[in-house]
């Protein structure tokens, strides 16, 4: 059963920031696999060979099901688990998270470590952003057209996503409609139209719209 909707992160940006004369760079990466989130771990690591550390966390899953975190050398529980409850706070999916480390001289003690990452974290996912995917179900509603302009101008001024036109025999919108209103949906067009058109259900998608990070 797939999700009706859920939030994740725009597929990949990277944000550095300087604390205390250590430089932190967060790199966040959409991921559908824990093997994917593993290989783009990989990738970070060799392109910072020579940093301090390179600290990650991910969350993959409709129901959060593969967690992961992980120090590279840090303190236990100042770099991994922060950025992960980051993820968590901001109830992002399919989302991966590395915080590469150069240290600067200065430490910065357990606190300041967790604070650190988990800024480092949240600044890298704004800078990145987050979207939310919607869950849709793709119609096909076809009728005469003599229809065309009434229902095109309705769908235009209602929450339905009008994809494409195909213009035919007779003419067919391709309409965008959220998952939860598939039946309401259907009986607007039956009363729209005086039960004069066709209506098929084709595929489903996800549709994205970006949001505003916390």
């Amino acid at each position: 059963m797939k999700l009706s909707s859920y939030l994740t992160v725009n597929h990949e940006g990277n944000h550095e920031i300087n604390i205390q004369k250590s430089r932190f760079i967060g790199y966040i990466k959409r991921v559908e696999s824990e093997a994917e989130a593993q290989t783009f771990i990989q990738a970070i690591r060799k392109k910072h060979h020579d940093a301090t550390h390179n600290c990650f966390a991910y969350m993959i899953g409709e129901n959060d099901q593969i967690q992961k975190a992980n120090d590279d050398g840090e303190p236990s529980g100042t770099a991994g688990v922060p950025i992960l409850e980051v993820i968590k706070k901001q109830a992002l999916k399919n989302t991966a998270v590395v915080i590469t480390r150069y240290f600067g001289g200065v430490k910065l003690g357990a606190g300041g470590l967790i604070r650190a990452y988990s800024r480092a974290t949240a600044e890298a996912i704004k800078m990145t952003g987050v979207v939310k995917r919607q869950l849709m179900q793709i119609f096909k509603v076809t009728v005469d057209y003599s229809l065309i302009g009434k229902l095109e101008n309705d769908i235009h001024r209602s929450n339905y996503v009008l994809a494409h036109t195909e213009y035919l025999e007779n003419v067919s919108f391709h309409i965008y409609v959220a998952i939860d209103q598939t039946e309401s949906f259907k009986q607007w067009i039956v009363d729209l139209t005086n039960d004069q058109a066709t209506i098929a259900e084709l595929d489903q998608t996800y549709i994205e719209q970006t949001i505003k990070s916390t």
